[in-house]
Parts: C-alpha cells; structure tokens; sequence
C-alpha cells in the first residue's frame, strides 16, 4: 500500500475540536496535513485578571509565602503570572515563590512552571489530585503552608485532603468554566459525529468532554455516538487519561495521546489516519478507508460528495454484506430516499471512483462492497 505524505494524511477527515483553549494551533496543525477542522468548544474559560477574591489571595501569597506550591494545570498557572503581571505583583509574587517546592499535577503543569523561570520538583505521572495527595502526605505535611492552584471546576478534594494532614492550605482558582460560546455549534458537532460527517472529535479537558456528552445525550445522538466509537469509524481521541475519564463513564472508546500534550494529540490524529490505524478492508482495487469527505483506495485518496460518502461508509459497515436499496435509503441525508434516489446516488459514487470496481450491484437484492480475503 502506498504510504501517504504528511501533508494529506488527513484529507478527507473532519475535525472537531471541541476546546476552547489554543484550539487554534491544534486546528493549524491539523489543517497542514489537509483535515477540515471545526472548533466546538463545549465550554469557555472565564478568566480571573479582574477577579478580586483572586488578587487579594495573590497578596496573601506575597505576605506569607508558601513552602509548597501545587500546579494542577498549566493554563491555569500561566493565567495566575500573567494576571500578578497585569497588576504590578509580578516581581513581588516571584520572590515570593522562589524558595517553595514546586509539585506539578501532570506534564502541562510541569512545562508552565518551567516557562514562569520556576524547577517542578516532582511531577504527578498519571495526572490526578489523588497521586499528588498522595506524594504529599507521604512527604509529611504537617505545619506546612501550602499554596494550590486550582483548575476551573474548583476544588476536587485536595484542599481538604491536606488540612486533615495537618497542612495550612491557601487555594487560588485563576479561571473557571463558563457556558460554551455558540451552543448550538456545540449541538451539531455531536449530530456531525454521531451521523458520519466527522471523523474525529478531540477533548482537551475532562470539564470540556463532559458537557460535549451532556449535549449529545440531550440530542439524542450519544447511541449513535458510542456505535460509531465503538465501530472505529469515529475517533475520540484526549490528551490524556484525566480527559478520557467522561468519555470512558459514557462507554465511548477513547484513544488517549501519549504524552499529555497537544502535539502529541496531533500526532496521535495524523498517525491514526495516516499510519493505517483507522478501520480499512481489502477489496478488489485496493485496500478501502472510508471518510467523511471521501475514500482512500490503494493509497490514493479520492473526495466524495456527502451522499457518495454515506453510501459508501454504509457498504464498509456492513463488510461485504448485499445492503438493499432500502437499506442504503436510510443513510442518504436529505429527504430523497428511496430505490431510484439509491440507484442515482450509486450511480455518482461509480462515476466518482473513476471507473474502480468497488461496488457491485446484486440483481434484486442491493449492492455491496467488492471484499476481497486479507
């Protein structure tokens, strides 16, 4: 089989992103290896530069510093410096930090600490509040100041887990989760994934993953959703295992990046689509991937109009299987949808694929997909 280029590992494949933070440069780099890419964020990030309660705590913090610092997430940290900056506390706040011990709840914790000029002293593997109890209590607490930036849901325990060890905690939420900035965007994202017009659906945060499923379920279209998951024709993918845990309670297969970044939430995307890990079959032209925006045949992919792609996703599904005309009625979007509309639709996909014996019509039965033995 012919290895595809980078730049169009993802033709074909739709996107969405449903983040609200940097989703920009996930989409970019998506888009370069030719994704369509759409942005769905299932929740906003109210930020606290103006929050009062927050900068009082700030100065707090520059009064009486902490001996331990505790970063659960990276976006949130970099908010806090940026926020002290944007009100004249940011030489006072890093001398105060400067002789804490750092502990990072997870690799982007990690980085933001190292780009505020700051060592984390021990970073939390597997990414939960619970290690960094954990760690903490075994570490001995007791008569500890200790400072705690939360993320946007607020506290998750911690706080309460480390002033029964005898810790006096101080806790800072630098930002919180407010409502998605287009609900309805929201609601077709999870149509679009659960009716085949999307290829993958990606989560940044646990919060942001969620509310995507609270909204599919109120559509209706979460059972769709896990079918498709579950089928391997749409990817879930999160950028790591705290993210994936919604996803998971709602029994949606889930592939999970391996770093914990978002470049490597890309590259787990690209080399999904593009290193032959997505759901193919071998038929008499060449091995066959099917996508929202069209199929890949022996390599080559070749752009299909929605219909032709509906059909075609239908006809993989069912693995060789005679589909009727109103089997394959069902799947065309639109409200033509019966044998004529099938046979005319048929007949497009034939024209598309250039002459590819791929789909082959059984005389009073329907139509199926040319399977060949692997």
């Amino acid at each position: 089989m012919p290895v595809r280029t980078l730049d169009s590992a993802l033709a074909g494949c739709t996107i969405i992103v449903a983040a609200d933070r940097r989703s920009v440069d996930l989409a970019t780099a998506l888009e370069r290896r030719g994704a369509v890419v759409h942005r769905a964020p299932a929740l906003s990030i109210v930020t606290g530069a103006d929050d009062v309660e927050m900068l009082a705590r700030t100065e707090r913090v520059i009064a009486d510093p902490p001996d331990i610092v505790v970063v659960t997430t990276g976006v949130g940290f970099r908010g806090w410096m940026d926020a002290a900056h944007e009100h004249g506390l940011d030489e006072a706040l890093d001398a105060a930090l400067r002789d804490a011990h750092f502990v990072a709840r997870g690799p982007k914790a990690h980085g933001a600490i190292q780009q505020a000029g700051f060592t984390a002293d021990w970073v939390a593997e597997s990414e939960t509040s619970a290690e960094v109890a954990e760690y903490l209590r075994a570490s001995g607490v007791a008569g500890k100041r200790i400072l705690v930036q939360h993320h946007g849901a607020g506290s998750d325990g911690l706080d309460e887990v480390l002033t029964d060890a005898g810790a006096d905690v101080l806790s800072i939420t630098v930002y919180r989760w407010g409502p998605p900035p287009d609900p309805e965007v929201v609601r077709r994202s999870a149509m679009q994934a659960a009716g085949g017009e999307a290829d993958a659906v990606l989560f940044t945060s646990a919060p942001g993953a969620a509310s995507w499923i609270a909204v599919a379920q109120e559509a209706g279209v979460l059972d769709g959703i896990r079918r498709r998951s579950h089928s391997g024709r749409l990817l879930l993918a999160s950028v790591g295992p705290i993210t994936a845990a919604p996803l998971h309670a709602a029994d949606l297969h889930t592939v999970i990046a391996d770093r914990g970044r978002l470049g490597s939430l890309a590259r787990t995307v690209i080399s999904h689509f593009g290193g032959g890990r997505a759901p193919s079959l071998p038929t008499e032209p060449g091995r066959v991937e099917v996508r929202s925006g069209g199929v890949v045949v022996g390599g080559e992919f070749i752009p299909l109009s929605r219909s032709a792609a509906a059909l075609l996703e239908a006809l993989a599904s069912a693995g060789g299987r005679v589909l009727s005309r109103a089997d394959l009625g069902g799947v065309l979007p639109g409200a033509e949808r019966n044998a004529h509309a099938v046979e005319v639709a048929v007949a497009r996909l034939r024209e598309a694929l250039g002459g590819r014996e791929l789909v082959h019509t059984v005389v009073k039965r329907g139509y199926r997909l040319a399977v060949t033995e692997d």
